[in-house]
Formats: structure tokens, C-alpha cells, sequence
């Protein structure tokens, strides 16, 4: 019987088809103060769901995100108020770690838009500092390329909390990251830094598939949470998710089955990104109970 860590699903995606409000660029922080109860009332449904995993819905509240929208004031107050709605979720719902969230600076899939490493590990530093006091673990997710990889890891190992780095895939073609990195380079290029997990995300599953043997044969603990999109091409820098579209051949089950095609090539940490919700997370803890799988939390 293996041991498998299930985590959450997606929040923005969701939220937006919950919310009273439009999109915008800031809207997934924003609902953290507009409309709380969305918030915590998510992350319940994922821990009901089976989740032991769940992340603090901080992805698009980065200095330079809110900096572009004038709202650089908001960085502090937003950072909180997602760690207080996650932990209140968890008091309510039972046992769960909570990721803090180290997501792209500049906004996801869009590795050319950089700064230079120290700038961007200055930035790093600054959300691991507002988010170490109240999170279980760190989650560097969808990064896209190896440098963005390389600071968020270095900013969040210095919390001396268990890392887990997680790249995003280019869609179509080879398996690389979407800056046409290699997987073996983006692994190469954290060299010895702790990382208690590598993982792929918010890319299809289809991509997940192919990509997954060669990151399991580096080694080490490896997970996938795929998102639900048709394509992200849609999406451009400042841009809202409004644009993206969700396909209508990933319901729960099919989903479940790409996942449950994961732990079996030998992932021991799946769930979910983007268009992935509460609905598939309990399909997939109900398929990985009948292969036999035990469902386990971080250690």
C-alpha cells in the first residue's frame, strides 16, 4: 500500500465562479478582503474533500503585482488575512498543513518578464518573512523558469520549513519548462539547496504525463497537480483569467484517472490546479482508497 499526500485543488478558478464580483487583475486578492467567507469556505470544502494539503490564497498578492495596480499597501494586510482564513478553515474542517505561496512575481507563464536574481530574491525574502510564522511548509509553485525556481527556493529555505518547488510545463512538445528549459536543468540548477519535493503543475495533464518519468528518475519525492484549461495563451501580463476556458473533458472522474495514472508511474503527492475543484479532489481521494492507497498528510 503506498502513502500518498493529497492537496487542494485550485482556488482562483473557482472563486471567480463563486463571487458576486468581476475579475480583475488583483481579484484573487482582492476577495481575500471583500469576501472572506469564499475564502475560508473553499479551503473547508477541500479539506472535506480529503485534502491535507491546502494553500493560502496569496498567489496574486506579490509586491509587484499590487505595485502595478497601486496597491502596494495592501501587501502586508493580504498576506494575513490569507494565512487567518486558511487556519480558520482548518479549525473548522480538521487536521491539514498549510503551504505558504511563493508564486511568480510577474504574473504565471511568462518567464521573459524578469528581474535580475538579487531582486527577485530580495522579493522572495520578503513574502517568506510575512508568511513563515503562520504556514507548515512552503510551496514555490509554477515557476517557470530555473532562476525564478532557484530564488523562490533559496528565499524559502531560509524559514528552515520543508520546501516544495514546483515547476509549470510548456503544453505541447517535449517535456521543458515554459522558459524551453530542460527538467534536468531546472533540477541541476538548485543544486544543494533542501527541497523536500519536486512537483509539475498548472500545465495540461497530458504534459504531466510525459514529463513525469524523467523528474522521478532524478529522484527524490515528486508530485503533479494539472490545471483545466484549453490553453493559457489567452492570458497576457496584467490580464484577468476571465479570458481562459475550461475543458469539458476533465470532469472529476477524468481527472481522476490522469492523477491516479501519476501515483502509479510513481508520484506520492497529487491534487489539483486551475479549473481542478473541491468535486475532483473527492474523486481522486476516492480513487486512490480503492487502489489501495493510503491517504496521508506532510510528514
Amino acid at each position: 500500500m503506498t502513502s500518498v499526500i493529497l492537496t487542494d485543488g485550485g482556488m482562483g478558478q473557482e472563486l471567480v465562479r463563486r463571487s458576486k464580483s468581476e475579475p480583475t487583475p488583483l481579484w484573487s486578492a482582492r476577495v481575500l478582503i471583500d469576501e472572506p467567507d469564499l475564502v475560508r469556505n473553499l479551503h473547508v470544502e477541500f479539506i472535506q474533500a480529503g485534502a491535507r494539503v491546502i494553500t493560502i490564497n496569496t498567489y496574486a498578492a506579490t509586491p509587484e503585482r499590487l505595485a502595478r495596480e497601486g496597491a502596494e499597501d495592501l501587501f502586508e494586510p493580504l498576506q494575513k488575512r490569507g494565512i487567518e482564513l486558511a487556519r480558520q478553515a482548518r479549525d473548522e474542517a480538521g487536521d491539514a498543513a498549510i503551504a505558504g505561496c511563493l508564486s511568480p512575481l510577474f504574473g504565471s507563464y511568462a518567464p521573459a518578464l524578469t528581474i535580475s536574481f538579487d531582486e527577485t530574491l530580495d522579493i522572495y525574502r520578503r513574502i517568506v518573512a510575512e508568511q513563515t510564522d503562520g504556514v507548515d511548509l512552503f510551496l514555490c509553485e509554477t515557476m517557470a523558469s530555473a532562476d525564478e525556481a532557484r530564488a523562490a527556493v533559496t528565499a524559502a529555505s531560509e524559514s528552515g520549513k520543508p520546501v516544495w518547488v514546483s515547476w509549470t510545463l510548456a503544453d505541447h512538445g517535449a517535456p521543458r519548462l515554459r522558459s524551453g528549459e530542460t527538467i534536468a536543468g531546472a533540477v541541476g540548477a538548485l543544486g544543494d539547496l533542501p527541497v523536500a519535493a519536486r512537483l509539475l503543475n498548472c500545465c495540461r495533464p497530458e504534459a504531466i504525463s510525459a514529463a513525469l518519468p524523467e523528474l522521478i528518475a532524478l529522484g527524490g519525492p515528486v508530485g503533479a497537480y494539472a490545471n483545466g484549461f484549453t490553453s493559457v495563451e489567452a492570458l497576457k501580463h496584467g490580464g484577468t483569467v476571465d479570458v481562459l476556458h475550461a475543458r469539458h473533458d476533465l470532469d472529476p472522474q477524468a481527472y481522476a484517472d490522469q492523477a491516479i495514472g501519476w501515483v502509479e508511474a510513481g508520484a506520492g503527492i497529487v491534487g489539483g490546479c486551475c479549473e481542478v475543484g473541491p468535486a475532483h479532489i473527492a474523486a481522486l481521494r476516492d480513487r486512490l482508497e480503492q487502489a489501495g492507497h493510503r491517504i496521508s498528510g506532510v510528514q
